[in-house]
């Protein structure tokens, strides 16, 4: 399984991004995909999932501002991030089963 995470970039606060992580290899449509952050000198950290139930999980700190989606058509999943704050800047990774994407650097300036 490959994962490729794009969509990353710099953003002044209150602003929007929306990454994009797509799938290739040996996948299942049922599969759960994550996408998770670390900041510099912190632990990765689960931002949120979606599975295949179509059942979503956010990180308290992002209910409210993130949306995951995923289109199965694309073997694709969304975060839709609006409301961007400063200490949403890290790298983010996708996850799907025990396969990570190389992470897209998300930088919010104030």
């Amino acid at each position: 399984v490959q994962l490729q995470a794009s969509g990353g970039g710099l953003v002044q606060a209150g602003g929007s991004l929306r990454l994009s992580c797509v799938a290739s290899g040996n996948i299942y449509r049922l599969d759960n995909v994550g996408w998770y952050r670390q900041a510099r000198g912190n632990q990765r950290e689960l931002v949120a999932e979606i599975l295949g139930t179509g059942t979503t999980n956010y990180a308290d700190s992002v209910k409210g501002r993130f949306t995951i989606s995923r289109d199965d058509a694309k073997n694709t999943v969304y975060l839709q991030m609006s409301s961007l704050k400063p200490e949403d800047t890290a790298v983010y990774y996708c996850r799907r089963r025990n396969f990570w994407g190389q992470g897209t650097q998300v930088t919010v300036s104030s």
